[in-house]
């Protein structure tokens, strides 16, 4: 079996590579450090064609395959990790499930400005009391005439202080089965995005409210029943998720060995200590693991999607490898890797995140174990 990259998906890294030595290389510590959204960045990448990487031609996007998307998140990410969320928000999340299932007509309406840079979507799926278990939504959708009236709140929302399209998960009727998703803009009347809040690794997010917030019909993306599609086209996006954390690990692990090979204590560099050289044998041990948890979950969806089994089993490794690395990394660092002066600890803060977002790395043992044993487990009360 060859471990290796194909020749054409290495040409590909390597022409991503280039363009963010030279186009995204200055200025990366101070965009990791603004919560703003860097539409200038999301231009550039546009113009690279590295936005819609994994979309049809004729939806506008390039083409390729999910291995080429991971190829250039993990290629952006090691120059520029703040850059890497706007590859991620052209290629994963919202902006692929719309891709998956919305009509022509709103695909002539909202794509080539998301393509482009221009703007970003923003899901809108957790809620106060609907977390990891998100079929407990309480967002209602109500159909009166040719329209429906959404009324409830979202939070945790990525990019939702800055996104101009929302696509926000709702509930028809009752059940799983009542449950699909609609297209909100902001401006829409009874639709407020409230102040920005700010999480741990400096990215903001708002609160969502809707009160009899009024929609077409035309702006349903999934009706009733829409729900297991809609998750389904989730675990694409766990890849997107499975590559940033993975890619800030090594950033982190690159800048730390650079670090150990020119930094001298006691008259010795620190490369040459033992309990350095292990924890860098123990990184790199995790970060290779996880990286071919990763590849096997792309290459599976390079002509479909890829299993839940699969791109659980990669976002738990990647994760668990990109926290644990960048946080050891920071370890032999020491002051410098705990300032902002080093983008170490931005990678610290950031791949914390993602062991929450996308599905926690609890819910996500939950869902291997249900490969493991070839059937589902209820994680509600029984009755009794």
């Amino acid at each position: 079996m060859d471990f290796k990259l194909s020749e054409e998906h290495q040409a590909f890294a390597d022409s991503v590579a280039r363009f963010a030595q030279d186009k995204l290389k200055d200025g990366a510590l101070a965009r990791a450090h603004s919560p703003h959204y860097p539409w200038d960045t999301a231009a550039l990448l546009a113009e690279q064609g590295l936005l819609g990487i994994a979309f049809s031609e004729e939806d506008g996007g390039q083409g390729g395959t999910l291995m080429h998307a991971v190829l250039a998140i993990e290629q952006i990410a090691l120059v520029c990790p703040r850059s890497a969320d706007i590859v991620q928000a052209g290629n994963f999340g919202p902006i692929r499930t719309f891709v998956e299932y919305a009509s022509p007509e709103q695909k002539a309406r909202y794509l080539p400005d998301l393509l482009a840079g221009r703007k970003v979507v923003s899901l809108g799926m957790s809620e106060p009391d609907a977390g990891s278990a998100v079929t407990e939504l309480k967002t209602s959708a109500r159909l009166d005439g040719d329209s429906y009236v959404i009324n409830g709140s979202k939070v945790f929302s990525t990019h939702s202080p800055d996104a101009e399209l929302f696509l926000i998960y709702v509930r028809f009727g009752p059940g799983v089965g009542g449950i699909g998703s609609v297209l909100v803009e902001r401006g829409t009347p009874g639709f407020q995005v409230g102040e920005p809040s700010s999480f741990m690794n400096g990215e903001q997010w708002s609160q969502l409210y809707f009160d009899d917030c009024r929609i077409p019909v035309e702006n349903v993306l999934l009706g009733p029943g829409g729900f297991k599609k809609q998750i389904s086209g989730f675990n694409v996006e766990r890849l997107g998720n499975s590559s940033r954390a993975l890619a800030l690990g090594r950033h982190a692990f690159n800048v730390a060995r650079e670090h150990a090979m020119t930094r001298k204590q006691f008259g010795r560099e620190l490369c040459e200590f033992q309990g350095i050289q292990w924890k860098f044998a123990d990184m790199a041990m995790k970060l290779e693991q996880a990286q071919m948890m990763l590849y096997r979950a792309a290459l599976e969806g390079e002509h479909g999607l890829p299993s839940a089994q699969s791109t659980a089993m990669a976002k738990l490794a990647c994760n668990m490898a990109g926290w644990e690395v960048s946080n050891e990394a920071l370890q032999v660092m020491g002051g410098m890797g705990f300032s902002q002066e080093s983008l170490v600890e931005y990678c610290v803060r950031r791949t914390r995140g993602w062991m929450i977002a996308g599905g926690s790395i609890e819910i996500l043992k939950n869902r291997v174990a249900e490969g493991v044993f070839g059937r589902t487990f209820s994680q509600r009360p029984t009755n009794g």
